[in-house]
Parts: structure tokens; sequence; C-alpha cells
């Protein structure tokens, strides 16, 4: 229990890092629900998902979240984050995440 809750809270700090001085920002937040988070994806043109916050908890999606960090770094200029992945393989992590 405590490996998950420390993964939840290492993805949080990252998120919070990513989000920081946005907070204000209409965009960031609009349509999105509570419990989920906005993440653009996509190589070129960037498809936006709204995604469930127990998402980051995965180690899948962990992995996502610190390439994101290395490609990006906490500063990216599209305001949001952004997963360097395809389309195709952040629509199949979701669904394996979805049924699990």
């Amino acid at each position: 229990m405590g490996i998950q809750l420390t993964g939840l809270a290492q993805a949080k700090h990252k998120l919070q890092r990513t989000l920081s001085g946005r907070i204000g920002n209409v965009t960031a937040t609009s349509n999105v629900p509570k419990g989920h988070v906005a993440v653009y994806v996509g190589e070129g043109n960037r498809k936006r998902f709204v995604i469930p916050i127990s998402y980051l908890n995965h180690p899948l999606f962990q992995d996502l979240l610190n390439r994101a960090e290395e490609e990006y770094g906490f500063n990216h200029p599209m305001g949001g984050l952004t997963i360097p992945c395809s389309e195709e393989y952040f629509i199949s992590l979701t669904t394996l995440l979805n049924s699990s």
C-alpha cells in the first residue's frame, strides 16, 4: 500500500509542477470534471484527452510522465501536460487501465 501511495504522491507532485502558474488560466481547467486531468497526446498534431487521476498511479503511466518531464520539462508552451507518445499507444494504455 505504501508503494502505491508513494507513486501517486510522486505523480501528483509532477503534475503540480507542470501545472503551477496555470491555475488562474480558465482554459486549463474548463471542461475537466473533478478527479480528472487533461493531457495532450500525439506527435505533431496533439489531441486533448481527459483522464481519471487514478491513472497517474499506474507504473506505465508514470513512465510516460517521466518521459514527458525529460522531453518537455515543466514549462511547456502549450500550457498543459503533454505526453510524448503516439495517440495509438496512449489509447491502448488507457483502454488497458480502464479494464483493470
